[in-house]
């Protein structure tokens, strides 16, 4: 860990990665300084130490991990996205955009933003399947983009809807734009209210168009494929995670005892759906790093693959004590919806942690004196491979 912080990206000139984009949202040290507290990091550390010594079949490891994960499509042409919304008489708005929800909470983000911008209470917005003959030329629901592409071109068609509203109530009640809010489905329009559906109707009544569609394309960003320079990101996500393991060096078998996630998702449009792709998304990075194993046979035939040999993580796998906190201090420093950061793909990377701390509880072995050979996944037969691999370097130490 001591390694790892030294490393950080700083202001005093080490701040530019390697494809010369130059970092200027960096908060893994605040956010790491925070987790080792939060999780005594450092007493735990001491504990395994003293339990290892004493334990030589169950061996315990702890790792934390920091992660900076960019977030753009690389491909620079698919970071734009389309909207369409309609308002009709009853006061009830239809929304349509160009993202696919696919259980991550995407649709309910978006219309949560909608309804924000109109002051409504979320029954009043509808969403219908993302459609190409409503919004067309889509970009993939991909790259933990959802949120930030289809909320935003969705609050610009809002934002156009609302203006048209506000520039018709002044002219009719003659007061001025600035007087005018939307909040809890009323119009406070000066020193008087209306509900939000009778403006509507006077709106239309007055042919107001009460449809608009909506566009967003993602600034800043640019790269050179050829050269690998530009800027290919619009901002980074961070997070960090202290996951502590137990290890049977008799046969590999592990289990994961605490995991303490700290994540940073900006101002967070929904923190209960955040939450949950955090969770489960460190739940998928777990699979990906200790069950998860392509095997291929001798002709070239996958073998693994059904779920009596493709190995996924199941509930029984969630760690016997998970703590996940968005991390207070977190708002993106640039002009994203409401100030959030992407939560898809990022949390996956925090399972690195259950990775190192497996590989800390092998290097255990044989003092710490040596960085184990452990591939990813670390299967229980990896581990014991790589366990033997330690017995025997403790030994050879023993004998010199």
């Amino acid at each position: 860990l001591t390694v790892r912080k030294r490393n950080f990206y700083r202001s005093d000139g080490r701040d530019l990665t390697p494809y010369h984009m130059k970092i200027e949202d960096f908060v893994l040290d605040e956010m790491v300084q925070e987790l080792e507290s939060s999780s005594d990091y450092w007493k735990r550390r001491e504990a395994i130490a003293r339990h290892n010594a004493s334990n030589p079949m169950v061996r315990r490891g702890l790792a934390l991990t920091p992660v900076k994960f960019g977030i753009s499509f690389t491909a620079t042409w698919f970071n734009q996205a389309g909207a369409l919304v309609h308002i009709y008489r009853d006061g009830s708005v239809h929304l349509n955009h160009g993202g696919t929800e696919m259980g991550q909470g995407l649709f309910i983000k978006v219309a949560q933003v909608v309804a924000d911008a109109l002051g409504l209470p979320m029954e009043r917005i509808k969403i219908s399947a993302t459609r190409t003959d409503k919004v067309p030329n889509t970009s993939a629901t991909a790259a933990s983009s959802g949120a930030d592409l289809n909320a935003m071109a969705a609050l610009n068609a809002t934002q156009l809807l609302k203006q048209r509203l506000v520039a018709f109530a002044s002219d009719h009640f003659t007061v001025k734009a600035d007087d005018i809010h939307f909040k809890d489905a009323q119009v406070h329009i000066g020193a008087q209210s209306i509900d939000f559906a009778d403006l509507i109707e006077k709106a239309y009544m007055a042919r107001v168009q009460l449809s608009a569609t909506g566009f967003y394309r993602t600034p800043k960003i640019h790269y050179d494929r050829k050269a690998g320079k530009g800027r290919p990101f619009f901002y980074f996500a961070y997070g960090a995670a202290v996951s502590e393991v137990a290890l049977d060096t008799l046969t590999g078998e592990n289990r994961i005892v605490a995991v303490d996630i700290l994540h940073d998702v900006g101002r967070s449009l929904n923190p209960a759906v955040d939450l949950g792709q955090i969770e489960g998304g460190f739940i998928q990075g777990m699979g990906w790093l200790t069950t998860e194993e392509l095997w291929w046979d001798h002709e070239g035939r996958i073998r693994t693959h059904a779920p009596s040999t493709y190995k996924i993580p199941t509930c029984s796998d969630r760690p016997e004590d998970m703590t996940v906190r968005l991390w207070a201090g977190g708002e993106n420093k640039e002009h994203t919806i409401h100030r959030s950061k992407a939560v898809g793909e990022p949390p996956l990377m925090l399972a690195i942690s259950v990775h190192q701390a497996l590989s800390d509880a092998v290097s255990s072995i044989s003092g710490y004196r040596h960085l184990p050979s452990l591939d990813a996944p670390a299967t229980p037969e990896a581990l014991l491979k790589a366990v033997k691999i330690e017995q025997a370097r403790a030994e050879n130490t023993r004998i010199a």
